[in-house]
């Protein structure tokens, strides 16, 4: 097992007391618990679970918006409660190795899952030669661990994908979908979409949208003729498609939720950022077109956790689990400032559902992060900025005005090169201090369970 150097333990240690130091001058109620868990942290050790919660395009600014509107200024998130914080950079590159300074999800996605960087839009495999490379996930179940995914998007997406499948590009999503990676087809020896990989590679948890892109029929290989939804069954899977369904699955067997035929609907709404501003605005906290039996990200989670842990319970390893917020980056993208608070506070709760498991659990690993920054920023009411803008009234009743400018008004709001917060608790948490590469967070991860 890998053991931290003790020159890198004394600074780990240099830094976690600078850190709460720092944290108890401005907090009070809590210090004490951050110090335990800080001092816990940097003991290193060997994790038995480790839980990932991805933020996609949740930035510091994405953060801060959301903690502004629904906590307070002052007031702190479940993700602000991490004993140890660190930034991490996001870069991907281009194939001849040198830095494309602004990633997309599927690059950075594949930074963390296999420790190497990529181009932008490939899925786990190598920028030159377009080879797939052992992902975090593949390792884990190799060793014996339990595995799961979680998301609001659809589980094709990219930062799913890069878990259980390798793929040329990004929009190789079902078997209809293949038009962009030739040699990944089935025909030419290749693994097969997105979609088939995934279940093909019994992920016991699968939990996100995308049915559209498992209700693709299968043209080549052994499952020719079937849906990928089908195949599955023919693996095992027991298929879901609401929270009811998903509350009633059992051990035993893997799981496929499907609750969406896209991306899963927001759960707030409001008006977009206009150019010029909107009036002042309260956002809706509802959504009419969520159906009422789609399940929360944070129910997911707890539904994941406990799937995962009833299937290790007679093993000496644990599980690998990665959560995500998708819809955080989605409606940055589309400039929906209640879309994007209502997914960073649903995304929020899944964290509090993580880090209540290790309270119980200490022998995990939870590590809280983004792929990459975005364009959403915070700027005073008198500024009228170029792009798009709305003013919000926060639950503190105050006035707040958020702009979005990183692209032309019409057209998708971008990703930014900047760097991205992690934070992390249990063993082997220490890593994440100080500023990191995020392809580092594959080595965490792989210590921490000792994966081979």
């Amino acid at each position: 097992m890998h053991r931290p150097s003790r020159r890198r333990v004394v600074a780990a240690t240099a830094l976690v007391a600078a850190a709460v130091a720092a944290a108890a001058v401005t907090t009070t109620a809590g210090a004490s618990d951050t110090r335990q868990q800080a001092q816990h942290a940097i003991k290193g050790g060997k994790a038995k679970n480790v839980i990932l919660l991805i933020g996609d395009g949740m930035g510091d600014s994405e953060i801060t918006l959301a903690r502004d509107y629904v906590v307070g200024a002052n007031g702190r998130l479940n993700m602000d409660a991490f004993p140890l914080t660190g930034s991490y950079t996001t870069y991907a590159v281009h194939a001849d190795g040198t830095p494309d300074y602004v990633t997309d999800s599927a690059a950075s996605g594949s930074g963390w899952a296999t420790g190497r960087k990529t181009v932008n839009g490939r899925i786990s495999k190598t920028p030159d030669t377009d080879k797939a490379v052992p992902t975090i996930l593949e390792l884990a179940q190799k060793n014996g661990y339990a595995t799961g995914s979680v998301t609001t998007a659809e589980l094709t997406d990219a930062t799913p994908a890069v878990l259980a499948s390798h793929a040329t590009d990004r929009s190789c999503q079902g078997p209809g979908d293949m038009a962009k990676c030739p040699s990944d087809t089935i025909a030419k020896g290749g693994p097969g979409s997105i979609a088939e990989q995934s279940v093909n590679h019994k992920v016991d948890v699968l939990f996100g949208g995308g049915r559209q892109r498992f209700d693709q029929k299968i043209t080549e290989g052994p499952y020719r003729g079937l849906t990928v939804t089908e195949q599955a069954r023919k693996l095992g899977y027991q298929v879901v498609t609401d929270g009811a369904g998903m509350k009633g699955v059992k051990a035993g067997k893997p799981v496929l939720g499907l609750f969406a035929p896209g991306n899963v609907p927001t759960e707030w709404t409001g008006r977009p950022a206009a150019v010029g501003g909107t009036d002042p605005q309260r956002c809706v906290t509802a959504n009419s077109a969520r159906p009422s039996a789609t399940p929360s990200l944070a129910d997911s989670a707890a539904k994941a956790i406990q799937l995962l842990e009833a299937k290790q319970q007679h093993a000496k390893k644990g599980f690998f689990l990665q959560i995500e917020g998708a819809s955080i980056d989605k409606q940055d993208h589309a400039a929906d400032p209640c879309g994007q608070i209502g997914e960073t506070a649903a995304f929020d709760r899944a964290v509090k559902v993580a880090r209540d498991y290790a309270a119980k659990h200490p022998d995990t690993l939870v590590v809280t992060t983004a792929d990459h920054g975005h364009t959403s920023q915070i700027v005073p009411l008198e500024a009228t900025p170029p792009g798009l803008s709305s003013t919000l009234v926060t639950n503190e009743g105050q006035r707040l005005k958020v702009n979005y400018s990183t692209n032309t008004p019409g057209k998708s709001q971008e990703h930014t090169g900047t760097q991205v917060r992690i934070a992390a608790q249990g063993p082997q948490a220490y890593r994440v201090l100080g500023v990191t590469n995020q392809t580092d967070l594959f080595t965490t991860i792989r210590s921490a369970l000792g994966l081979r």
